[in-house]
């Protein structure tokens, strides 16, 4: 399970100065659920994943990830989760048989149940192609594919996708789509950033939309959708940060 009790992250920017990128952010997100953070690029969906999966300290505020404290006991997070973005590296030199061995290895498998499992993925992904092929030669979907492997190679409990799709051709982006549904179907616990509205309704048990670090609604699409009274959830989304756009604008002219 992941639990976030009022996240926050502030940055201190030489021309605007403390940065409140995530504002008392808390949510909950249980085994064989995907919920998912809906905003706009700078909403502050990335600043909250990388604290869940410990390359960012909170400045304020806690979560747990597995049972674990992130800022406690952030190696056993790192045990326990598979973090997978649009930018995730590969080692360009590594074949992507080597790429998986290599954070096998990392991650404490070894010997025939090392290759037992390269061999599971390389055939699940559908790597087998281009598994001797070098990560820097390879196409854009294909070294996605070889990182989602390299993610879950350890079979992780927790699942953390940031905006995974993101500049994929539409072959790949439903490859990623059906892999994260497959987590679902198998227990993991799945948080997903994006903001493409289609992703969110076709994958999203619970959603919170983020606006300006904050959150601003949450529940299921149907729910929020009801709430805005659109039937769309594009439109239920823009008419949400166009009311709180509008109430910041009201604040500022009142003060």
């Amino acid at each position: 399970m992941i639990e976030a009790n009022k996240l926050t992250k502030t940055f201190r920017d030489r021309k605007r100065g403390l940065v409140r990128a995530v504002d008392r952010v808390s949510f909950t997100c249980h085994p064989g659920q995907i919920f998912g953070l809906l905003g706009a690029n700078g909403a502050g969906k990335t600043t909250t994943l990388r604290m869940l999966g410990t390359l960012l300290e909170p400045t304020l505020g806690s979560a747990t990830v597995a049972g674990f404290d992130v800022a406690k006991r952030p190696e056993d997070v790192r045990r326990s989760i598979g973090f997978l973005s649009n930018g995730t590296a590969l080692y360009g030199r590594l074949t992507a048989r080597e790429m998986l061995e290599y954070f096998g290895r990392l991650n404490g498998i070894h010997g025939a149940a090392l290759q037992t499992r390269v061999d599971e993925l390389v055939e699940n992904l559908e790597i087998g192609e281009f598994q001797k092929g070098r990560c820097d030669k390879l196409s854009t979907g294909q070294k996605q594919r070889v990182s989602i492997a390299r993610s879950i190679i350890h079979r992780p409990p927790v699942m953390i996708f940031d905006e995974p799709t993101t500049g994929l051709d539409v072959m790949t982006s439903q490859t990623i789509m059906r892999f994260i549904e497959q987590c679902r179907d198998e227990g993991l616990t799945v948080v997903f950033s994006t903001h493409i509205m289609s992703e969110v309704e076709r994958l999203c048990d619970e959603v919170a939309i983020v606006h300006h670090g904050k959150i601003a609604t949450e529940g299921t699409v149907s729910e929020i959708k009801t709430q805005t009274g659109e039937d769309v959830l594009e439109n239920a989304f823009l008419k949400i940060v166009h009311q709180l756009e509008a109430e910041a604008a009201q604040q500022i002219h009142n003060s």
